[in-house]
């Protein structure tokens, strides 16, 4: 059999990987978009590097849409299999993708009026609602744990992974005349400290493996645990300084993370009698599912639920619906807290609240996430003077936080944890996915250290013999 990475290869979007059998079926890992990658991301998004109609199968790891967001256009460019996920990744991949949908098409609105009046070919969006809910006819849900079989001769399990509410390892195991092999993708692995859900849960020896890498040279120890960092910012910047706290936050994850911090301190009575405003309708529905699959949860929020039935609600917390709401925060003088998307900063409601704060040294920008260096996060998180949001430059007067220890992704030692499962000397070939590549070189040196001998760093469409 064979393996092609096509997206994720020594950057951390548009996670693809094909694998092809020896008998020609064709399985997908993951089909997400490309982000934050400058002027080449449409193209990238435009161009899988494969027949979309020659993929027989498609497993989904989780719903972020770095690793979901090409499903519907897959599904319009042909491909008409099956595509397996867990319930939860199901449900919020619904949401994510008609959101997805919602930006393209704003996004080009904008863009086609430009080219029209430049006489110039208009723009298709990659796709519709209408690929969003044709594409989710084809998803099949698979149970945590529970071994299925996808084709003849082979068959799947996924693994909670602890990255986000329905978030997966996946694990195939191979027969191809009379050989078995046993493939396992991390997917994103999560932090074994992580504030909402169970550790990654451990799995069966592998002969390949892929393992996502976005830290691979880092651990995330902040001076202060969470919930006294986040503290201290608020009180810094919305009591002392009265100014505004603007977080880009995922709408899935991070977000909930932030609102069980906030929630925590209001139980204890801490959190100063500030506004909260999560400005994201998708963080609204986000945050329902999330709420509905408690099994993923891990036993601190299990004994905080036994007190508090809904562990991401709050006094002063409000969410905002509608764009003319949104834009009157922008006017709104009184110190608050905003939450929105997206999480690098490169699109949505929260590059308007950047923008309205960012000249003000009273005002905080707090980042949460990984930011990919090229996104207005990533630039302001690597400590730029000088922006440029919506095509106009701003200098950078506001106060640029961070707080690493809410990131999703594990460090390098959640990822040699994960890891540790695995006997390294029956592991034939490790492949780093999702991950820069300097981090990733430095990476495949621990991962040498704790005894994998063979590491590879897949280029974009290369190709390897397992």
């Amino acid at each position: 059999m064979k393996i092609a990475f096509h997206g994720a290869a020594r950057n951390v979007t548009g996670s693809k990987h094909l694998l092809t059998l020896n008998n020609g079926t064709k399985i997908l890992l993951d089909c997400g978009m490309f982000q934050g990658m400058g002027q080449e991301t449409e193209e990238l998004n435009e161009n899988f590097g494969f027949n979309a109609s020659e993929v027989d199968i498609l497993v989904l790891s989780h719903a972020h849409i770095d690793h979901s967001g090409l499903i519907p256009r897959l599904v319009a460019q042909g491909f008409k299999g099956k595509i397996y996920s867990t319930a939860a990744t199901k449900e919020l991949a619904k949401i994510l993708l008609l959101d997805s949908a919602k930006i393209q098409a704003g996004d080009l609105k904008y863009k086609n009026k430009k080219l029209a009046k430049r006489g110039l070919p208009l723009e298709k969006a990659l796709y519709e609602d209408g690929d969003v809910l044709t594409a989710m006819s084809f998803f099949e849900v698979i149970a945590y744990e529970k071994e299925v079989s996808i084709a003849n001769g082979v068959t799947l399990q996924f693994i909670d992974a602890g990255h986000i509410i329905g978030s997966a390892s996946v694990h195939l195991c191979i027969n191809e005349n009379g050989k078995t092999t046993r493939l396992s993708f991390s997917g994103d692995v999560g932090q074994y400290g992580d504030l909402l859900l169970r550790p990654p849960q451990p799995f069966m020896q592998a002969d390949y493996v892929l393992l996502e890498s976005t830290y691979g040279d880092k651990l995330h120890q902040d001076a202060q645990p969470t919930e006294q960092a986040l503290l201290d910012i608020v009180i810094r910047t919305c009591v002392e300084k009265k100014g505004k706290v603007i977080i880009p936050a995922f709408s899935v994850g991070r977000t909930q993370e932030i609102l069980y911090v906030l929630n925590n301190l209001d139980l204890e009575g801490r959190l100063p009698k500030v506004n909260v405003y999560v400005d994201s309708p998708l963080s609204a529905k986000a945050t329902q599912i999330v709420e509905n699959h408690a099994e993923g949860f891990n036993n601190d929020v299990l004994d905080i639920m036994k007190i508090d039935d809904n562990p991401f609600d709050f006094n002063r917390l409000h969410y905002v619906e509608s764009a003319e709401e949104s834009m009157a925060l922008n006017a709104h003088p009184a110190p608050c807290i905003i939450i929105s998307a997206s999480g690098m900063a490169e699109a949505g409601r929260v590059k308007h609240h950047i923008k309205n704060c960012i000249g003000d040294a009273k005002h905080t920008i707090l980042l949460v996430g990984y930011c990919e260096p090229n996104s207005l996060g990533g630039r302001l998180k690597n400590g730029a003077k000088e922006v440029s949001i919506f095509g106009d430059r701003f200098t950078v007067h506001a106060e640029v936080a961070s707080i690493q220890s809410m990131s999703a992704h594990g460090d390098y030692n959640d990822l040699l944890q994960f890891l540790s499962c695995q006997d390294a000397a029956k592991v034939k070939k490790l492949f780093l996915v999702h991950g820069e590549y300097e981090v990733q070189l430095n990476f495949r040196e621990k991962l040498n250290a704790a005894g994998f001998a063979n590491v590879e760093i897949p280029s974009r469409h290369q190709s390897f013999d397992l």
